[in-house]
């Protein structure tokens, strides 16, 4: 099993790609992870937690969309897109020195 940090910090980062394509934060974790689980060292527990948090969001986006027309689930949409955003690139820092990620709100759909 090698070390690799900078495909666990592109895994991290690939998680973005929601913003770009509209879908593919999901997916594409998910292919690294699947690929390279056995590979990687970390890789497993990382995919794990990048899943789960992946998971998470779209259950909550389910969610908050009904809401919409009682107002909370437009700033529940918003607090989920600032989330979804920011804590892959922290992440992504914190994977780069070595670090355990911290995803907020995330369920254990993968243990």
């Amino acid at each position: 099993m090698r070390q690799d940090n900078q495909l666990i910090v592109l895994t991290h980062l690939s998680q973005l790609l929601t913003f770009v394509t509209g879908f593919g934060g999901l997916i594409v974790p998910l292919i690294i992870w699947i690929t390279q689980k056995e590979n990687v060292y970390r890789m497993d527990s990382e995919g794990k937690n990048i899943v789960n948090f992946q998971l998470s969001i779209l259950i909550y986006s389910i969610i908050c969309i009904p809401l919409v027309f009682v107002l909370i689930g437009v700033f529940g949409l918003i607090l989920l897109g600032l989330l979804s955003f920011v804590f892959p690139i922290l992440n992504a820092i914190r994977a780069s020195h070595g670090e355990s990620p911290k995803y907020p709100l995330s369920l254990n759909f993968i243990s």
